[in-house]
């Protein structure tokens, strides 16, 4: 009978979710979910050095705004508790299963001091374990042991052969043993390192496929000696390539690159992030590349998964970013983008249902909205030059013939909303035997003072509302006088 898919996010808590973090989860729950398996969480917290407080949290956070719904973790346990790998280290798991693996011959403990180590440096500055240790027997092992000598138990690499596998993505790979040295499994404190407790914590937990970074490519042979020795299955391999910064350098939070958090921050629409962040290696059949999270479980194939490093182009997600905020229902996106607003200079002072019609459309990222907006408070000085557009076939001249006009139409106006007021506009314009373009281009700039607004005419006017539109345009229409 086959097994049922079982992958796994196993993520330390030192920071952010990065994008490269992000997306391994990502692409982990899709093939879970696709296969109709399950969606471990397991956190990897044995580096104390990097624990950041309230990491786990964002974790959590980050997975549940996403809507990437974890099916088993520290907070559902469905029988392979605990999840968290300092909770699992208390239990004594790793210590039983280093000391079953020194039985088997996999592993052996090693005394040697720091200062012998340090002497193994070669000229290079690389340290490498020279076995020292593999030769004790077994007695002195067990005396050393009970005397309380500190040690460490290592893994004993074979110094002949290849450590071979099938990788989904990149075929086969072989590694050298000769390449590969002795590492620590358990340190003296009893702490497992991360080659050993990811390789006890997959086993136990049925992980039948795992998802990583190339950089773990090479090392897979070493954990695979760990798995034979035990007589356990090996799982499948699933090694996809980095989110690169540009062609020579890596996406890393650690350089001060963008993480999730600090996206969300900047006013990206949640939806298109996780969205672009999927497309970061690996392409649908159909070319489609807007999708819900729905339809990425139904279109993910490791086949689409490409071998090559994939450049974070945040122009892209910026589109991407656009077309949701487009697609969005209203109440949605005024519920995000009412905090951006409060940062404007307009907040409190217009109607919100219309600023936000204004810029529904108009805004790739939230928080361009205080400068999409803020014209509308900068208003004063009007350059009688921007009266003068070749296209619209408008200048000055025509300028001082329109806005009284308009003035007049509009006082006359009691429906200011955007279709009545365009409306007038255009009915203006035939009057005067005008194009539509020359009765609107005048009236916007008298209107709001600027060459470009994320909004027409007759959008200004009725924002401004009637009051605000005819004082502005009598403000316009005197300015113009007083420039002849």
């Amino acid at each position: 009978m086959e097994k049922k898919v079982r992958t796994r996010f196993a993520p330390s808590p030192t920071g952010y979710m990065h994008i490269g973090n992000l997306r391994t989860a990502l692409y982990e729950y899709l093939f879970a979910k696709k296969n109709k398996g399950d969606f471990i969480l397991r956190i990897e917290d044995t580096d104390t050095e990097r624990f950041v407080e309230g990491a786990v949290d964002v974790i959590y956070r980050t997975l549940q705004d996403v809507g990437m719904d974890h099916d088993e973790g520290p907070d559902k346990d469905k029988g392979y508790g605990p999840y968290v790998q300092s909770e699992r280290m208390q239990s004594g798991i790793y210590k039983k299963y280093a000391e079953k693996l020194v039985e088997l011959g996999g592993a052996y403990p090693c005394f040697c001091s720091q200062e012998r180590i340090a002497s193994l440096k070669n000229e290079n500055g690389i340290t490498r374990y020279d076995k020292h240790c593999l030769s004790l027997s077994k007695e002195e092992v067990k005396a050393r042991i009970a005397a309380g000598e500190p040690y460490v138990i290592r893994q004993n690499v074979p110094t002949e052969g290849k450590g071979t596998y099938q990788d989904l993505v990149f075929g086969e790979i072989s590694v050298d043993y000769k390449d590969i040295e002795d590492g620590i499994l358990l340190k003296s404190d009893g702490m497992p390192t991360y080659n050993f407790a990811n390789v006890i914590d997959d086993h136990l937990m049925g992980i039948t496929h795992v998802i990583r970074g190339i950089e773990y490519l090479s090392s897979t042979p070493k954990y695979n000696l760990i798995y034979d020795t035990f007589g356990w299955d090996r799982p499948v391999y699933i090694h996809v390539s980095p989110v690169m910064k540009d062609e020579q350098h890596k996406l890393s939070k650690r350089n001060g690159d963008a993480s999730y958090q600090d996206l969300i921050a900047k006013g990206y629409c949640k939806e298109a992030v996780l969205n672009y962040i999927a497309l970061l290696g690996w392409a649908p059949k159909d070319g489609v590349e807007k999708m819900t999270l729905a339809e990425m479980i139904e279109k993910f194939d490791v086949n689409g998964i490409s071998k090559s490093p994939s450049i974070f182009d945040e122009a892209k997600l910026r589109w991407l970013s656009g077309e949701y905020y487009k697609e969005m229902p209203v109440e949605k996106f005024t519920a995000l983008a009412e905090p951006y607003f409060a940062k404007s200079k307009v907040y409190g002072k217009y109607d919100l249902a219309k600023l936000v019609a204004l810029v529904k459309t108009r805004v790739d990222v939230l928080s361009e909205i205080p400068e999409k907006v803020n014209f509308l408070e900068e208003y004063g000085e009007i350059d009688p030059a921007l009266y003068t557009h070749k296209k619209m076939k408008s200048d000055v001249s025509i300028a001082k013939k329109v806005l009284p006009a308009a003035r007049a139409v509009l006082a006359q106006t009691d429906d200011y909303s955007n279709a009545a007021l365009y409306e007038a506009l255009k009915n203006l314009a035939v009057s005067m035997g005008m194009k539509n373009s020359q009765v609107l281009w005048g009236v916007r700039v008298a209107l709001t003072g600027k060459e470009s607004t994320p909004g027409g005419a007759s959008e200004m006017a009725e924002l401004l509302g009637k009051e605000r539109t005819l004082a502005r345009l009598d403000h316009a229409i005197a300015l113009l006088e007083s420039a002849q």
